[in-house]
């Protein structure tokens, strides 16, 4: 597909996004677009450390939940815009990834996910100890009067739909530049082969700390958005593991070191989550999760690109 192609084909695309509301007028369509354009946000956060880096990360939940909680803290406490609040909460992420990613980082293939699994835990019992925070309660948000200066919306989900796809548009297109620029070609080489990629003179620990620490500023973005979306957070609902496998699952589906491949993944598992959920209620809890390690099973098995290998060209042999 040509240059001119591949741009009117990402513009029909966008148009049907702008437009979408409006051709689905119903509430629960807008819900369910929300949550798509959420987690493949949270998806392609991950996908710039997990699969342009190599490095599989299972503690962003960390991220997204620093996001959430800075930003409600701040308002809680003194009141502060969460737009302004966000600012914080994605510095905080930003400076605790480097933290955890600097020694995390001399372990290599499932030690470094392990070492992340065990950071994320660690997290969610401290944010459940930590009575300042709400603890194991949690935070209600309080509700204000809605603006977009206050980042809240009664009446309607179509400011909270434009919101979430300016920073899915945002993440995408960042993911766009890297993969097209000297930082990608070098995420790309510590990937494939981390020794190698030194002995050219490319510093392997430098560009993996650059790509952590843009994952989690996106991750905290996402964190913040859902905090005003929900009202209401909690260890529970933004520190779980589940949330941290559910932002690699979707990358993984989609096609990781693809641009577009955790929007398909996210298009994907999503729906099916809340179907699975709306249909099934307490009963059909867990069944999106096994339907989703079928799909990783039979995607692992037969395309390894994810569903983004099926749009690529055959290599002429």
């Amino acid at each position: 597909m040509g240059l001119q192609k591949k741009i009117l084909a990402i513009a029909l695309v966008v148009l049907f996004f702008i437009a979408f509301p409006w051709i689905f007028p119903k509430t629960f369509a807008h819900h369910l677009m929300i949550l798509i354009f959420l987690y493949a946000l949270m998806g392609t956060a991950w996908n710039i450390l997990g699969g342009y880096t190599g490095q599989v990360s299972l503690g962003h939940s960390v991220y997204f939940g620093i996001g959430a909680y800075t930003s409600t803290c701040l308002l809680i406490w003194y009141g502060l815009s969460p737009w302004l609040g966000m600012i914080p909460g994605i510095i905080l992420a930003v400076i605790v990834s480097l933290i955890v990613g600097y020694p995390c980082f001399r372990l290599k293939g499932h030690y470094f996910a392990i070492a992340t699994i065990c950071v994320g835990e660690i997290i969610h019992l401290l944010f459940l100890n930590w009575p300042l925070i709400g603890g194991a309660v949690g935070l209600y948000l309080p509700i204000l009067p809605s603006s977009f200066i206050n980042f809240e919306f009664h009446k309607s989900k179509l400011p909270y739909y434009y919101i979430i796809l300016f920073f899915l548009l945002l993440a995408i297109g960042m993911t766009g530049w890297i993969a097209r620029n000297r930082l990608g070609f070098y995420l790309r080489a510590v990937k494939e082969d981390q020794d190698a990629a030194r002995s050219i003179g490319i510093p392997a620990t430098r560009y993996k700390m650059i790509a952590m620490g843009l994952s989690a500023a996106f991750t905290a973005i996402a964190g913040t958005f859902y905090a005003q979306y929900i009202l209401y957070i909690d260890p529970t609902s933004v520190l779980l593991l589940q949330l941290s496998i559910q932002m690699c699952l979707i990358a993984v589906l989609g096609g990781t070191g693809t641009i577009l491949g955790p929007l398909i993944g996210a298009a994907i598992l999503i729906p099916l989550s809340e179907f699975t959920r709306f249909y099934l209620g307490g009963k059909g809890q867990g069944i999106d999760l096994m339907i989703y390690g079928g799909l990783i099973m039979v995607i692992s098995a037969y395309k390894p690109a994810g569903l983004m290998g099926l749009f690529q060209k055959k290599e002429q042999v």
